[in-house]
């Protein structure tokens, strides 16, 4: 549950209270950035409410201290491969986070009542993972497409695509956690039958492949998830 913790405090740092302007601030004025600072220090004040244990002290600097420099060298060395220097960011974090929780040993505290069941962080992780950070990742990975794509004014509304994934990756999720993989089938089809009509009256191939990378991204993220979060509540 450590590494539980520490992950939901990573998600939700990185991924639900860094808006986009603290990340251009950051690569634009890099070490003298004072939202740098203050991105880390929100992490490390996470790691602090999540454990609720002043035990946690310790942890809660060794992330912060490991965020940073993790920060920087994205922020130096990532500005002309920010695609591949964001999965790197990522991974380092990752694997920071596992480090420490292997090295942490103490006795895992937290709130009361539902907030001491393994299985609300567990979901809350997941929930929070396919909301936030699996957006984030897709718009990163897509990006080389969708800047070939050509701009133009489809009467979307606005972050309807973002939000449409977000409700069907949590759908997805919980289809998964109730063993109803009879309705992931279902809400596969039922986007499939919606898409069709886009794609069948687009003439550009280029979207056509765009919307389908995106479609299958976004159910793999979260059909992965809801197995990894499946697994983990089975052997807890």
């Amino acid at each position: 549950m450590i590494m539980i913790k520490l992950f939901l405090a990573h998600l939700i740092g990185d991924f639900v209270l860094q808006p986009s302007s603290w990340v251009e601030e950051k690569k634009a004025k890099k070490i003298k950035s004072g939202k740098l600072y203050l991105h880390i220090l929100i992490h490390g004040v996470l790691v602090l409410v999540l454990f609720w244990n002043l035990g946690a002290i310790g942890l809660a600097l060794a992330v912060l201290i490991l965020h940073y420099l993790i920060d920087l060298l994205k922020i130096y060395r990532g500005v002309n491969h920010p695609i591949r220097w964001f999965i790197i960011d990522q991974g380092l974090h990752l694997f920071s986070l596992g480090f420490l929780a292997a090295l942490w040993v103490y006795p895992d505290t937290s709130w009361v009542g539902l907030f001491q069941g393994s299985n609300f962080w567990i979901v809350t992780t997941g929930i929070v993972f396919l909301s936030f950070g699996v957006s984030i990742i897709m718009a990163q990975l897509m990006q080389p497409w969708s800047k070939s794509l050509e701009k133009g004014d489809d009467h979307s509304l606005t972050n309807a695509g973002r939000y449409i994934g977000i409700l069907e990756r949590l759908l997805v999720l919980i289809f998964i956690l109730v063993g109803q993989w009879e309705g992931v089938g279902f809400l596969i089809a039922t986007k499939s039958v919606f898409r069709f009509g886009d794609l069948k009256e687009s003439q550009d191939r280029k979207l056509t492949e765009y919307i389908l990378i995106g479609t299958f991204l976004s159910f793999g993220f979260a059909i992965v998830t809801g197995i990894i979060c499946d697994f983990l509540i089975q052997i807890k």
